[in-house]
């Protein structure tokens, strides 16, 4: 009886430690969250309360961000969440959960709230428009790909030293997309054109110049049209590296066989350009892809007929679609469309044929050279399949990419983006809410990427400039406060 008093008025200590230490953050993000979906990016419309996310995948979300159920039990008038960090190194000394330690969904619901915002720190700096950035698998390396040819792969564990400066063979436009290998020893390009280079990135030559110091071997997509008969928009590796699957201009998909050394398969996948295509999960049988024809498809290599039919079809955007990332889960996948929204989708939901075609647009416009219609930014898709919506961003100009934040680190809590309006956002995946608008660049970005394992985004833009953001490190600030002064440190 005595041990089990004991063991109460620790718990009672630790809760009131907990609830002195984490009320002002709670009262924060409680003001925070007033801002729901339609909100954000629109000061004129009438404030609402926060609409969560009443599906699955905000279970799933929580579950993985969610800490062990002694911490987060009710007191009278007290929420139970987020709960502080000293509370949770508190719980974690009395041995809560029996183990010892913190479980990875603890581990998640601590770093979660580190929102990456201090900075920016200027990483390098080039003359040309960056079009690729991303973290490597495992946060080791960053890849980073522009206009002017060049390809830089930096070594984060070194201070981000240039471990390899790739110039480009046969470049059309751009580069358009890099993937690397599982391994990490391979690295392939793409542009505006049917041929994708891989470049052997493990070489010890740090430039590496086409077919000059070290070899790129072409991959040839197309069967007999000719070098420059369609350009490639999107490409990335298989989980097993055997595979690639590609997005093109002539609105095909294609998988190629490394190993074979060909084309494996080409589906006539949509009605227009293909810009985006990745691998549902590790399995590699199911494929997403999105087109300018507003649509995204979903493919199952196992049941594919003769007729190259998709598994199904998800309908929601009014315009094209330029990027889309899954969740790894062979089930949600986030979309950005050129109608100013990020969509999340569950396949579950897709139908089997195409119910509605777009034509319910009665204006001109062309997101290259004009911005959007302010009449257009209410308009709703009658056959919306899609679970949630995120608005605030701005997508003009080029394809802009969108990311699940990091699962290790943030139980893919977070939806982030970059923006033509210089910014990069960040979603709250369940509330909507906008937590963070990252501003440093003077162009837009295109590409960001956060760090697997630590809360630091990269971000890149057509300002020529790579910089990293980090935690604030003080304390437990829900939203990052922005810095004027910029810590500039060029790496060569």
């Amino acid at each position: 009886i005595n041990k089990a008093m004991h063991l109460a008025a620790g718990w009672r200590s630790i809760a009131e430690m907990g609830y002195a230490m984490s009320r002002p953050e709670i009262e924060a993000e409680s003001c925070e969250e007033q801002k729901s979906l339609d909100e954000v990016g629109n000061s004129q419309r009438p404030k609402e309360l926060p609409r969560c996310l009443d599906h699955e995948i905000a279970h799933l979300t929580n579950l993985k961000s969610r800490p062990h159920e002694h911490l987060i039990r009710d007191f009278p008038g007290r929420r139970t969440l987020p709960v502080s960090t000293v509370k949770m190194l508190a719980g974690r000394e009395c041995n809560y959960s029996g183990r010892g330690r913190f479980s990875s969904a603890d581990c998640c619901h601590i770093l979660s709230r580190c929102v990456p915002g201090n900075g920016p720190l200027l990483m390098d700096q080039m003359t040309s428009r960056a079009y690729v950035s991303q973290f490597s698998a495992d946060g080791s390396l960053f890849v980073a790909g522009f206009q002017g040819s060049h390809i830089r792969i930096y070594n984060v564990d070194k201070g981000w030293k240039c471990q390899k400066n790739i110039l480009a063979k046969s470049l059309r436009w751009t580069i358009t997309d890099t993937s690397l290998s599982p391994d990490q020893r391979y690295l392939v390009y793409a542009s505006m054109s049917p041929i994708v280079h891989i470049v052997d990135i493990g070489s010890a030559a740090k430039d590496s110049l086409a077919n000059v110091t070290e070899i790129h071997e072409g991959l040839n997509f197309s069967a007999d049209n000719g070098p420059y008969s369609f350009g490639i928009f999107s490409v990335k590796f298989s989980t097993d590296g055997r595979e690639l699957v590609a997005g093109s201009s002539d609105d095909s998909l294609y998988v190629y066989d490394l190993v074979a050394n060909k084309v494996s398969l080409r589906i006539p996948a949509h009605e227009s350009d293909v810009n985006t295509v990745c691998f549902s999960d590790g399995s590699g049988h199911i494929i997403y892809s999105g087109s300018d024809d507003t649509y995204c498809k979903v493919w199952d290599r196992r049941c594919l007929s003769a007729r190259n039919k998709p598994a199904g079809v998800l309908m929601g955007h009014l315009e094209g679609i330029t990027f889309i990332d899954s969740r790894g889960d062979g089930r949600y996948f986030i979309s950005n469309g050129k109608d100013q929204m990020i969509k999340l989708w569950d396949i579950r939901k897709m139908v089997s044929n195409i119910t509605c075609h777009p034509g319910f647009r009665n204006y001109e416009w062309d997101y290259r050279w004009m911005d959007y219609p302010p009449q257009a930014r209410d308009l709703k898709h009658p056959f919306d399949r899609s679970v949630a919506t995120y608005k605030g961003h701005s997508v003009l100009r080029t394809l802009i990419r969108c990311y699940f934040s990091p699962e290790r680190s943030t139980g893919q809590k977070y939806i982030y983006t970059g923006s033509y309006d210089s910014c990069v956002y960040i979603y709250d995946v369940v509330t909507g809410a906008q937590v963070a608008a990252l501003k440093h660049h003077k162009s837009p970005v295109r590409d960001c990427s956060w760090h697997p394992d630590y809360p630091m985004i990269a971000s890149s833009s057509w300002d020529g400039d790579i910089v990293k953001w980090e935690f604030l490190g003080n304390g437990e600030a829900e939203i990052p406060v922005m810095k004027n002064k910029i810590q500039k440190r060029h790496v060569y």
